[in-house]
Parts: C-alpha cells; structure tokens; sequence
C-alpha cells in the first residue's frame, strides 16, 4: 500500500482526507475490490471484535493453563461502579480512572486477549498476541463518541494502513523482533484508528502512531511456558493506556521530534539486534523468573491436562 507514513501523509494532505480514506481508496486502486467490498470486510473484521469483546467481558472464560480468565469483568464492573456513582469505601471498589474510555479500553483488551488464550475466535490484529488493543481502544473511544459503523471502519483502514508500514519496514513478529513488534506495532494502529474516529488530520495520526509505538521501543517478549497468556494479556492492557497517550498528546497539538518512519526503522533495528531470551523464547524476562519458572512447570506442563481450558 505504502512504504512509508510520510508518502502516506503526504498523500492525504494533498487529497485532504484522513489515513483512514486514503487507505480505502488505495485498496480499491488496483480494480481487484470494489470500496464496497474492502468496506464489508472490514465490517466483518469489526463484528469478531466486537463478538469477542462481548464474550470476555461476561468473564466465564479460562485459558488451558487456568492462569488467564474473569479479569476483563472485573475491570468492567469496577467502570460501571463508578458510573453508578458508588461512595468512597474502604477498601475503594474502583479506581480514579474507571468508567472513563481510559478504563473502558483496559476492560476490552483484556476480553479479547482472554477469548485468545481460551483459544476463541479474534481479529490477529496485527498478530494474536497484540490483538487486544485495537478492538480495545477503538471500540471504548466509538462507544464514548457514538461512532456510527463507516466512522469504525474507517479506523480499521487507518490500523491498517499503519500495520502495513511496519510489516514492511520492521516486523510484526514477537519471535523476530519482540512484543515491542505485537503489542508495540498494535498500539501505533490502535492510535491511528482512534484520532481518525475523532476527526483528527492524517499528520496527527502519524504522530500519534509514533508516540505510541516510541513507548513500547524494546518491548520483550517472555511468554511464560511460550504460551499467548502471561504476561500477554496484561500487556495488551498496557499497549492500550500507552495509544490512549499517543493520541492525547497528538490531539493536542503535541509533536514528536523523530518521524514516525523512522520510530519504526528503530524498532525494527531494535528487535533484529534483540537477545534471543527475549524474541518468544521464554528464555528471558518474566518467563525466567523463578515464579514464571514454577508456574510454567506446574500450570502451564502438567496443569494442562487437569481442569484448564474454557469452564
């Protein structure tokens, strides 16, 4: 599609529509599709979103291990406490920052990173292990805006965009270049997507793009027992909260001194140069602490076989 974000940004200032409609017609250019039917399927790529957003948050879920499941509900009851307007107590029942998008976005995250480890149906958006924070961050803003479906849509095609300029100047892969390339490259999209849900310019997509993606630079990826779940799924939440940032901090007029093409040159050379303990190896990081250690010996080996999986 394009080869860099800068060629991409170049392209809509002077067409004078945003990442999200530049990516549509790009994809309709070649004759192969028409607009209608890149449209349809990524509405169809929308509604698995949403699909496993709803499944996770009902919280009756458990990976294989048993490590991972129920934790999306929590956060999502702990919002809607503090929607109700529940009093002060001790202990506190929710946080400052619950029922905010801020909240909404870690709840969605989680879910779907949950269904993942259930081994459910998601969008590998990039990949399954970054596949919670787009739905995550772009379902929470169009809840709070009430997007309409074209304006979700017109964010997937942004992600897409976006995705698309890493996985050919870096890499998408936590086995290549760690999760700085999944959950990292994930958070870059989710940004795009979500300041092109709030109207902003091509120019503060990319510099949103790069904030988030400059936040997760030298990302690990240390799966315990090299299973998509600890710390995987919390890590999605934080990929998150970290494009929520990117696209404050662009929205309000914040630049980023390095280009966004060049955020994502560094990532890649990051990740080629990375210790092999940390590119999915479960040799390194939380993986080799002696608690990751013990758990993948007990939960993750023999616990497989002994009450995990969906309940």
């Amino acid at each position: 599609m394009y080869d860099s974000l800068a060629e991409a940004v170049a392209h809509a200032e002077a067409a004078q529509c945003s990442l999200g409609e530049l990516a549509l017609e790009a994809e309709t250019r070649d004759g192969r599709r028409t607009r209608a039917e890149v449209e349809e399927a990524l509405l169809r790529a929308l509604n698995v979103m949403r699909g496993s957003v709803a499944r996770g948050l009902v919280g009756d879920v458990r990976s294989v291990s048993g490590l991972v499941g129920g934790d999306a509900a929590k956060v999502a009851a702990a919002g809607e406490r503090a929607r109700a307007g529940s009093a002060s107590a001790a202990p506190p029942t929710h946080g400052l920052l619950a029922g905010t998008v801020f909240g909404d976005a870690l709840a969605r995250a989680i879910a779907v990173q949950e269904i993942n480890a259930a081994m459910g149906v998601i969008v590998a958006a990039p990949t399954a292990g970054g596949a919670g924070v787009l739905p995550g961050v772009l379902l929470a803003v169009g809840d709070r805006v009430g997007a309409d479906d074209a304006q979700l849509v017109r964010g997937l095609a942004a992600a897409g965009l976006v995705g698309a300029v890493i996985a050919q100047r870096a890499s998408l892969s936590g086995a290549e270049a760690g999760c700085q390339a999944e959950t990292g490259a994930a958070a870059s999209m989710a940004a795009a997507a979500a300041v092109e849900v709030l109207g902003g310019t091509a120019r503060q997509q990319a510099t949103a793009s790069a904030l988030a993606l400059q936040g997760t630079l030298g990302l690990v990826c240390d799966p315990l027992g090299g299973l998509v779940e600890v710390p995987c799924v919390f890590r999605n939440a934080t990929g998150a909260a970290i494009a929520l940032a990117g696209v404050e901090l662009a929205l309000a007029g914040v630049t980023f001194a390095i280009p966004a093409d060049e955020v994502i040159d560094a990532m890649g050379e990051i990740g080629r140069t990375m210790d092999a303990r940390y590119r999915e190896t479960a040799g390194g990081g939380l993986a080799a602490t002696p608690t990751g250690r013990r758990l993948a010996r007990e939960r993750l080996s023999i616990g497989m076989g002994k009450g995990g999986g969906n309940r």
